[in-house]
């Protein structure tokens, strides 16, 4: 690449991986080469990175833990910035944590139960980072990242440090205005309340059992692949319309859980975009409902005509 001499004047060499395989890097197990994958050691090594692929005009991505994403087979034309374990400090105090972006969800009920803090037990079993939840409000079990917040420390196109009050991230169903904005999730500042442990663990443990019970869990996935409908449930429309169980190459709507789509069987990227929109269509033609995908696309995928 043109720009590749560059990069090692903003990110140490150790960050950089050329051509890395995104399949190692998202829950799909899916995904191309990308052109570059970078793990910036900090946040001031971050902002070098963010404006310098700005200025030059270069296509970057942030990308958490990969359990919300579908990669093109093709890879991707640019910079994947992983924000992970280099970004998971953790401090509590009193019934606030503040904690960085990279930190897993699960990872981060387990601190807050172990500190007898209740209010995140709806994540524990999800499997992305802080920063992929705050992104898309993620939640479970009627509780979402947005009723525990304060606030969010991001990164702007310039590397700058901004600070937004809950009210000001415009939180809605598996959304916050960073899907617009394009600023990094750095940190979030969460309020919790106090409880009894062995409560909190129970309910942790209550939850697990209930996705063990119901999800696919031994599949690659990328949890539950559809938005919920207003007013309707994603599973229960796909099961209506005929397509549990239905298969399009390796992959494979759930027959335990309708809203999954799962790696069943080797899949390819495009597999599992096909499926969707099948589905999609399926759903729409037999129910007159729009499915939307809750999973983000990354790269460039070719919609494939003959669909059996």
């Amino acid at each position: 690449m043109i720009y590749e001499h560059k990069l090692k004047q903003y990110v140490d060499e150790a960050s950089i991986r050329k051509d890395e395989p995104m399949n190692r890097h998202t829950s799909f197990k899916v995904g191309g080469l990308a052109d570059y994958f970078i793990t910036p050691k900090d946040k001031e090594e971050l902002g070098k990175l963010v404006k310098f692929c700005n200025k030059e005009n270069i296509n970057y991505c942030i990308l958490g833990n990969g359990s919300n994403v579908l990669v093109s087979d093709n890879g991707y034309r640019g910079i994947i910035i992983h924000i992970g374990p280099n970004f998971s400090n953790i401090n509590i105090k009193d019934d606030i944590i503040v904690a960085e972006s990279g930190i897993l969800l699960g990872k981060l009920a387990l601190k807050a139960s172990a500190s007898s803090l209740s209010g995140l037990e709806f994540a524990a079993g999800i499997p992305g980072s802080l920063g992929g939840a705050v992104f898309m409000n993620a939640g479970a079990y009627e509780g979402e990242i947005s009723d525990v917040l304060i606030s969010v420390t991001a990164m702007n196109a310039n590397g700058d440090i901004v600070i937004f009050e809950r009210d000001e991230l415009k939180f809605g169903y598996r959304y916050s205005i960073f899907q617009d904005n394009n600023y990094i999730v750095l940190e979030a500042k969460i309020k919790l309340s106090h409880g009894e442990k062995e409560l909190i663990e129970a309910k942790i443990k209550d939850f697990n059992n209930r996705r063990r019970d119901k999800q696919p869990l031994e599949f690659p996935s990328a949890g539950s692949t559809f938005k919920r409908p207003n007013g309707y449930f994603a599973a229960k429309l796909i099961e209506t319309a005929g397509l549990k169980g239905f298969k399009l190459g390796g992959a494979m709507v759930s027959d335990k859980h309708c809203g999954f789509v799962i790696n069943k069987d080797k899949a390819s990227a495009l597999d599992i975009y096909n499926i969707c929109k099948y589905v999609e269509k399926e759903v729409y033609e037999k129910l007159g409902v729009n499915l939307e995908l809750e999973v983000s696309l990354l790269g460039d995928f070719e919609i494939e005509d003959n669909m059996q």
